[in-house]
Parts: structure tokens; sequence; C-alpha cells
């Protein structure tokens, strides 16, 4: 199974919407998990006027890996969709993701139950951090579902 298949078995997009390249990492008992991206040409949102991917989509990146960790964390058979309810402090030090270039993206749980908040991490194949952000995401989906249906 190629990393593609085994991510959109564990995420709820369908391609060209799964943006991450593979799980590298993860611990459950620490709650952490670790993935990566390389930029290609064929990447969604690749803008050939700056060569690369515009940095504000590292905030996908944070939020695909934390619902890789998610879908491991809670042993689930099926993707569960989850909401980024907000972003503080995304702080980044590149204008663009650049093509040909590897990142690696890590996120940790600070807390959760239904609402879960994550300390995220881009770093470069150098392992210098270029990007970082709290994220806080919601996932119910028993709850969601009752309330899409009952309205």
């Amino acid at each position: 199974m190629n990393n593609k298949e085994y991510l959109k078995k564990i995420l709820p997009h369908k391609p060209p919407m799964i943006l991450i390249d593979d799980v590298i990492d993860y611990s459950i008992e620490e709650k952490w998990l670790k993935s990566c991206v390389t930029i290609r040409k064929d990447c969604l949102f690749f803008d050939n006027q700056l060569n690369g991917i515009d940095s504000v989509i590292g905030i996908e990146y944070m939020a695909q890996t934390i619902g890789c960790f998610a879908h491991l964390q809670k042993h689930l058979e099926e993707p569960q969709i989850g909401f980024l309810l907000g972003t503080r402090l995304y702080n980044n030090a590149i204008e663009k993701f650049e093509l040909g270039k590897t990142y690696y993206i890590l996120v940790k749980e600070v807390f959760g139950s239904e609402v879960y908040s994550f300390d995220c991490f881009i770093y470069n194949d150098s392992e210098e951090e270029i990007a970082s952000a709290t994220v806080n995401v919601y996932q119910n989906e028993e709850k969601i579902m009752k309330e899409l249906i009952n309205g």
C-alpha cells in the first residue's frame, strides 16, 4: 500500500485534498505525531508564480496531521470528521514552501475531550523550526451526525 492509499484510509478527505504525504512516527502514550510533505508541482495549491506553496497552507498541513493522530489514538476503523475551530499564534519564518523541499509537521496534544488543543510545528529538512501554531479542533462524529439529522 502506498502512503497516499494509507492516508485515504485514515483522513476523511478525498484526493486531491490530502495534502500531506506520509505519517513518519507517532506515540499515542506521549500524544504526538510527525508527518511530512514534499512540495511538487502537482501538489494542490502549488503556485507557479510563487514557485511553491503559500506558507499559510501550513495550517492545513497541521490540521491533517492532527487528523492522523486522532484516527490512530481512537483506533478508528473509518475516518472521522473533525472541525478546525481556530488557530492562535501562527508564526512562520518563510514566505512559501519551496519546490522540491520536504517539510516535517509535528503535532503534540495539549489537552482534549471533544475539543482538543495541539501545539504544532513545521520543520525544514535541516530540522529548523519554520512555523508554529496552537490549533484547536472539535471531534465528536456521533454528536455531529445527530445534529445534522435532527437539524
